[in-house]
């Protein structure tokens, strides 16, 4: 049983992404489950240099402490290339570029071709069925991925591997039996149910929360400015962090035992919908 955290190296923890960190602890310690640290980073454009390194910092400044050794996705491409040989029948080569696509559903251009060029990204032939699966806050849910979404990418154009794919195998490889994790990510769930069914791999619990919001109501991330989590101030940062996540106060306790406390109260019904 075991929990995880996977934030990418783009940047230091902002309030967003301690809000997922302590949720997903949280999560994990009051169902007695351990919690992995994994740093994706497959996108070496995005990777900003020292970033893993300040993001563990963050974490243990928060008292937010992980099981074993941090996985690193850039040393796992192996395992990536073998599970794309698995699916290799329900995959096709796909020369469209971004921006012709940018913002629509895939339109299945080139869904019928069987060449691969070097050129191209990889997306999987996407069956048109519902997938079903359960959010443990939010109840059952549905999505059509092929209606919805389409033939998507599992391995991109620069030859790394997609999000939705090596997401999938680490998971399952590394036993992650609950994936806590903001309510942004909700969308993807159904394609990595689908990845999940194909390869064989059990699908883990989902729990999906609240985020961290501007002003304006726009999430709060790297993109729109969000600044550095200060590390001077781990109990305040994780009292209003603990009052997004479940609606009331927490005490105003020292670092360990605040986090004690909040293991006590965790209460997956408290989690907020929007």
């Amino acid at each position: 049983m075991s929990g995880r955290f996977a934030p990418s190296p783009s940047g230091p923890l902002h309030a967003g992404s301690l809000l997922a960190a302590l949720g997903s602890w949280l999560d994990a310690r009051a169902r007695a489950e351990r919690w992995q640290l994994r740093i994706e980073d497959i996108d070496p454009q995005r990777e900003v240099p020292g970033a893993a390194r300040d993001i563990a910092q963050c974490l243990t400044a928060h008292g937010l402490h992980w099981d074993g050794e941090i996985s690193f996705q850039s040393q796992r491409r192996e395992r990536y290339n073998s599970a794309l040989q698995r699916l290799q029948t329900h995959l096709f080569c796909c020369e469209c570029s971004r921006r012709s696509l940018r913002g629509i559903h895939y339109p299945g251009t080139c869904h019928n071709r069987r060449d691969f060029t070097a050129e191209g990204a990889w997306r999987l032939r996407v069956e048109d069925r519902v997938i079903h699966f359960v959010d443990a806050r939010r109840g059952a849910l549905s999505q059509n991925v092929a209606q919805e979404v389409g033939d998507f990418i599992v391995r991109r154009r620069d030859a790394w591997p997609a999000y939705q794919l090596a997401v999938v195998v680490d998971d399952a490889e590394q036993g992650i039996t609950s994936v806590v994790r903001g309510r942004d990510l909700l969308d993807n769930t159904a394609r990595q149910c689908y990845l999940q069914d194909l390869l064989g791999y059990p699908r883990p619990r989902v729990l999906h929360l609240p985020l961290a919001e501007h002003a304006d109501g726009s999430k709060l991330s790297k993109h729109t400015g969000a600044p550095a989590v200060d590390q001077h101030t781990p109990v305040e940062n994780l009292r209003r962090a603990w009052q997004q996540l479940q609606g009331s106060p927490a005490p105003q306790l020292a670092l360990q035992p605040l986090l004690a406390w909040c293991v006590e109260h965790w209460r997956v019904e408290a989690i907020g919908l929007k």
